[in-house]
C-alpha cells in the first residue's frame, strides 16, 4: 500500500492551501471569512472552521494564489499567521510533522497574553465591584463624596476598557468598517454603552439631572462583564486545546534522530537530515525514525499508532517499516523509501487535521442562524431598551432600559452555537484515528450515523483473502510429518497461489518443527489447469485435482473419495497427493475467516445493523461462509461489474448502506455507497474510493467507524440543543419578560458569566468523547 493514498485527491486543475486565521471569536466571523473567501475570482470552495481557527480552500492557481488569498482575508478584517506548514500547499517543501515552532510559540505567546487580561480584569473588577457596594449601605454612603468615589472607579475601570476589553472594541470597529458584526460587536456595544452613560455621570452629571434622570454609574457591570467573559475565553482556550490532542500526541509519535550508516559508520542525525535512500540501524527499544523496507535482520514491531492493534507486528528482510513504530526485541537494518510529508504518518496526520477542519452536513442549520443572528440580537436589544424606556415608571426607566439593553447583548453572543459541531467532529476524528480508523471529512462520519445495512465483500474483508490449507488427511500408511517436506519441495518450483498456500502450510513451526532443510527435486513439471509433479528423494510425488491423477494412471481409493467429499461439502478446494503411483493424502484449501470476522458481524447486528455479504463464490460456498460468520443474506456469483449494482439494489429499497471491501473491482461498490470504507490493506484505487479508511485488516474498525459516528453525532445533537436552548430562554429574560410578573431582571455581570459557561459547556461535552470506547 502506497500511504500516499490516504490523501484525497483534489478536483483536477485545482489546488488546496490551509490559512490559520486570527481574529475569529465566534460563528459569525467564520461565516463572513468563508463568505469573503468564497466569493473571491478563483475559489472553488472555502470551509472556515472556529474550532481550529483554520480555513481551507481549494483554488484554480491560473487565477488565484496564496498570497490574494491572504490578501481577501485580510480585506475582511481579519490576519493570517503564516507558518512553513500554512505554506506547504503553496509548493514549499514543509512536512505537516514538523514542530512549526513558530506557530506554537504565538498560541503560547497568545495565551498567556489572555490570562494577563484576565488576571488584571479580575483584580480591577473586584474593586470597582466593592466600591459600589457602598450605596446598600445608606450610612456609609451619606458619608462618602459619590463624585470622588465615582472618578476613582472611572480611574479603576479604564484599564480593564482600554488594556483588558482592548480587542473587543478593535474587533468591534474593524466589523463595523466591514459592515460586518460578531461576538465582539455584542459585549462592544453591551459594555460600551454601560461605560458611556456612566462616564457622562461622572464628568458632565448635570447633563442628566436636568432631564430628571439620576446619575448612577456602572463601572462595576462594565469591569466584572469585561473580567467574566475573559474567563469564559482561557477555560474555552484550555477546552480547544484538548480537542487537538489527537494531532498533538500524533506529532509526538516522530523520532527525533536515526542512526544512519554513513561509509563505514554508524552516525546519529536529525530526523530533518535523513534521505531517501539512506540505510538505518534501529535497536531493540528505539523507534522506527521513517518508512522504508528491512535489509538485514528481523524483529517484531508495535504498530499499534497505526493500527490500534496492540500486539506485535513479526518483522522480516523484505517487509515494510513505517515512521513512529517502536522495536521491541530484535535489531535491524532498513533503507528508508519515504521522508518528511510522504511517510505514513504524515499522511495519517494530514488526514485527521482534513477531516477536523471539514464541515458536517448538520452544521449548516448553525451556519444559516448565525448569518443573521447578530444583527437579529442587536434589533432586539434596541427593541428592549425603547421598550422600557418608554413604559417603565419615570424612576426606573433608564436603569432598567439599560440594563436589559445590555443583558440581551450579552447573553446573546454565539459562541456555543458555533462550537458546537466542529469541536465533536474534532474529538471524534483524533478518536478514530487512535482506533486506526481514519475518517476523510466530518460528512462521512455524519453519514455512518445514519447506515442501517452493512454490505461486506467476502474476499479480503470477512476472509483472509488468500487460500490456505485447512486440512491434511493422510491416507492409511502415510504420516503427515513425512508427507509435508516432500509436498513443500515441489509446491516451492511453483507459481500457482494453491502452491504458495501448501508451502505456508508446511512452514508452520507446529507442522514440522525447526525449520528443515528444505529437499531437493528433480524432474519438476506443472502442469497447467491439473497440478504439478517432481520427484523428491527418489520418489515420484504429483499433488493436484483428481484430473492429474487419472491422468498419471492413478485410481482414487474409496478412503480417498470420501475425505475428499466431506471437503467439497465444505467448500473447500481439494487436492489430491500420490506418491509413486499410489494415493497418499488429500488436503483442503480454503480462503479462511479472518479471526475476528464473526465477533465484529454480531457486534454490528447487535448496533442493529443488517450485514450482507457479497462473493463472486457459487451460492453453496457462500452458504457455508455466511453460515459460519451469522449473515442471513447473501449474494452469490457477483460478478466484479455487478458490486456497485448490489449497493444499489439495496438503496433501491430505502436502506443507508455502508460498503466495506479492499479490491480493485471494489472501487465503483465503495464510491456508490453512502459511505465506503476501505481495508488499508487492500489496494490503493479502494482507498481512494473510500472516504473511510481502516488501517487494520479486521472488521472490528467498521464496529468502530459506525459507533464513533453514533456517539459523535449524539454529542453535536446535544450542543446544538444546549446552544439554541440556551438563547431561546436567556435572550427573553435578558430582555426583562419575568419583570411584570416576578419583579426579577437578569443582571448583565450574570448574563456574561452564563454566556461564558454555555461555551464551556459546549466544549466539555464534546470532550467527553475522549472516553469512547467500543464493547467487546
Amino acid at each position: 500500500m502506497d500511504p500516499t493514498t490516504l490523501a484525497p485527491a483534489a478536483a483536477a486543475g485545482t489546488e488546496t492551501t490551509t490559512f490559520d486565521i486570527e481574529g475569529m471569536t465566534c460563528a459569525s466571523c467564520s461565516n463572513f471569512v468563508e463568505r469573503a473567501l468564497s466569493r473571491t475570482p478563483g475559489v472553488q470552495r472555502a470551509v472556515v472552521n472556529l474550532a481550529t481557527e483554520k480555513a481551507t480552500v481549494d483554488f484554480l492557481p491560473t487565477q488565484i494564489d496564496r498570497a490574494g488569498l491572504k490578501a481577501a482575508v485580510e480585506e475582511a478584517g481579519y490576519g493570517v499567521a503564516e507558518t512553513a506548514a500554512t505554506t506547504a500547499a503553496a509548493g514549499q517543501p514543509a512536512s505537516p510533522l514538523a514542530t512549526d515552532d513558530e506557530l506554537a510559540d504565538r498560541k503560547a505567546a497568545a495565551y498567556a497574553k489572555l490570562r494577563r487580561r484576565f488576571g488584571v480584569a479580575v483584580a480591577l473588577a473586584a474593586v470597582v465591584m466593592l466600591l459600589s457596594m457602598t450605596m446598600l449601605w445608606p450610612d456609609l454612603a451619606a458619608r462618602v463624596n459619590m463624585p470622588l468615589l465615582n472618578y476613582l472607579q472611572l480611574f479603576l475601570t479604564l484599564p480593564v476598557v482600554l488594556y483588558c476589553g482592548r480587542e473587543f472594541y478593535v474587533s468591534a470597529w474593524n466589523g463595523l468598517t466591514h459592515r460586518t458584526a460578531s461576538m465582539d460587536t455584542l459585549i462592544a456595544v453591551g459594555t460600551g454603552a454601560a461605560f458611556t452613560f456612566s462616564l457622562v455621570a461622572t464628568l458632565v452629571p448635570g447633563v442628566l439631572t436636568s432631564r430628571g434622570i439620576q446619575p448612577h454609574v456602572y463601572y462595576d457591570t462594565t469591569a466584572t462583564i469585561i473580567a467574566l467573559i475573559l474567563l469564559g475565553k482561557v477555560l474555552e482556550a484550555r477546552a480547544k486545546s484538548q480537542t487537538s490532542a489527537a494531532i498533538r500526541a500524533l506529532l509526538g509519535l516522530q523520532a527525533r534522530t536515526a542512526r544512519v550508516v554513513r561509509g563505514t559508520q554508524e552516525v546519529d542525525v536529525p530526523i530533518e537530515q535523513v534521505q531517501l535512500g539512506d540505510v538505518v540501524v534501529v535497536r531493540p527499544g528505539e523507534k522506527v525514525a521513517t518508512d522504508g523496507v528491512i535489509q538485514e535482520g528481523h524483529s517484531s514491531l508495535d504498530e499499534a499508532m497505526l493500527t490500534g492493534e496492540s500486539l506485535p507486528v513479526e518483522k522480516k528482510a523484505g517487509d515494510a517499516v513505517f515512521g513512529a513504530t517502536i522495536n521491541k526485541t530484535g535489531s535491524f537494518r532498513f533503507k528508508v523509501t519515504k521522508v518528511g510529508a510522504e511517510t505514513m504518518l504524515a499522511q495519517i496526520v494530514k488526514l485527521v487535521s482534513d477531516a477536523q477542519g471539514s464541515r458536517a452536513p448538520i452544521q449548516r442549520l448553525a451556519d444559516r442562524v448565525s448569518a443573521v443572528f447578530v444583527p437579529t440580537v442587536i434589533i432586539l436589544a434596541i427593541a428592549t431598551f425603547v421598550i422600557w424606556f418608554d413604559f417603565a415608571p419615570d424612576a426606573t426607566r433608564l436603569p432598567l432600559a439599560l440594563t436589559n439593553f445590555v443583558a440581551v447583548l450579552i447573553i446573546a453572543c454565539p459562541c456555543a452555537l458555533g462550537l458546537a459541531t466542529p469541536t465533536a467532529i474534532m474529538v471524534g476524528t483524533g478518536k478514530g484515528a487512535e482506533y486506526g480508523v481514519l475518517i476523510r471529512n466530518a460528512e462521512a462520519l455524519e453519514k455512518a450515523y445514519q447506515v442501517d445495512t452493512v454490505l461486506l465483500d467476502k474476499t479480503g474483508t470477512i476472509t483472509q483473502g488468500e487460500p490456505a490449507v485447512t486440512d491434511l488427511l493422510p491416507l492409511a500408511g502415510h504420516r503427515a510429518a513425512d508427507l509435508l517436506p516432500l509436498l513443500a519441495a515441489v509446491e516451492r518450483q511453483s507459481e500457482h497461489p494453491l502452491a504458495a498456500a501448501v508451502v505456508r502450510y508446511a512452514e508452520l513451526p507446529a507442522q514440522a518443527g525447526p525449520a528443515p532443510t528444505p529437499l531437493a527435486t528433480a524432474d519438476f513439471r506443472a502442469i497447467e489447469g491439473q497440478g504439478a509433479s517432481a520427484t523428491v528423494s527418489g520418489k515420484k510425488v504429483l499433488i493436484g485435482n483428481q484430473r492429474l491423477l487419472r491422468e498419471a494412471g492413478v485410481a482414487l481409493t474409496p478412503e480417498q473419495e470420501h475425505a475428499a467429499a466431506g471437503l467439497l461439502a465444505q467448500a473447500k478446494t481439494v487436492l489430491y497427493v500420490a506418491l509413486d503411483g499410489q494415493p497418499a493424502a488429500v488436503l483442503g484449501v480454503a480462503d479462511t475467516l479472518r479471526a475476528t470476522s464473526a465477533a465484529a458481524i454480531k457486534q454490528l447486528q447487535a448496533q442493529g445493523l443488517e450485514v450482507v455479504m457479497m462473493t463472486g463464490d457459487n451460492p453453496q460456498t457462500a452458504a457455508a461462509v455466511a453460515a459460519q460468520v451469522g449473515i442471513t443474506r447473501y449474494f452469490a456469483e457477483v460478478l466484479p461489474a455487478d458490486k456497485a449494482g448490489k449497493v444499489q439494489e439495496l438503496q433501491a429499497e430505502g436502506r443507508t448502506v455502508a460498503m466495506v471491501g479492499d479490491g480493485i473491482n471494489d472501487a465503483p461498490a465503495l464510491a456508490r455507497a453512502d459511505v465506503g470504507l476501505a481495508m488499508s490493506t487492500g489496494t490503493d484505487v479502494a482507498m481512494e474510493a473510500a472516504p473511510i479508511t481502516l488501517m487494520r485488516a479486521d472488521l472490528q474498525g467498521v464496529v468502530t467507524a459506525i459507533a464513533l459516528s453514533r456517539h459523535t453525532m449524539r454529542t453535536i445533537k446535544q450542543n446544538l440543543f444546549f446552544a439554541f436552548v440556551y438563547n431561546s430562554l436567556g435572550i427573553p429574560i435578558a430582555a426583562g419578560l419575568l419583570y411584570p410578573f416576578t419583579g426579577w431582571t437578569l443582571s448583565p455581570m450574570l448574563a456574561a458569566g452564563a454566556m461564558a459557561l454555555s461555551s464551556v459547556s459546549v466544549l466539555t461535552n464534546s470532550l467527553r468523547l475522549r472516553s469512547f470506547s467500543v464493547k467487546k
